[in-house]
């Protein structure tokens, strides 16, 4: 896939209700009963949805990770992609003890999340990724 412009998503994303840490950019049809389910665009927002598609994305939000905070030492039931928006040398994701830095330079990141891992915010500013499963 050619560079992601993250300036348009972050254009795009002021569209957006007021919120939080996390805000859902697809819905499911019906109840959902596993993290597949979430396909439906849940706003009017052509380029990010696009990007969303192309990647094969689903359950896919936008995360806020405020500065000074970290969540907590965790697996998930699937790997992730991370597209990073807003994000600094003192952001990273701890996944198995080792810390990495993912660059909010257009480019997709796989994440293996079916292993141990948190993300940590040790700087001063949010840190904004667009978060995502993937088939």
């Amino acid at each position: 896939m050619e560079s992601i412009d993250i300036d348009r998503i972050l254009l795009e994303l002021e569209c957006l209700p007021e919120y939080d840490d996390w805000v859902y950019l697809q819905k499911a049809k019906e109840d959902p009963k596993r993290e597949q389910d979430f396909t439906e665009f849940a706003y009017n927002i052509p380029y990010t949805n696009s990007v969303i598609e192309k990647l094969n994305m689903f359950r896919t939000r936008v995360m806020r990770l405020r500065s000074k905070t970290c969540y907590s030492y965790h697996k998930d039931p699937t790997q992730r992609i991370h597209i990073p928006l807003i994000t600094n040398e003192s952001c990273f994701i701890l996944l198995d003890k080792e810390a990495i830095h993912l660059p909010a330079d257009g480019r997709h990141f796989i994440v293996d999340t079916t292993k141990m891992h948190t993300a940590i915010n040790a700087s001063w500013e949010d840190r904004i990724h667009l978060v995502g499963c993937f088939q």
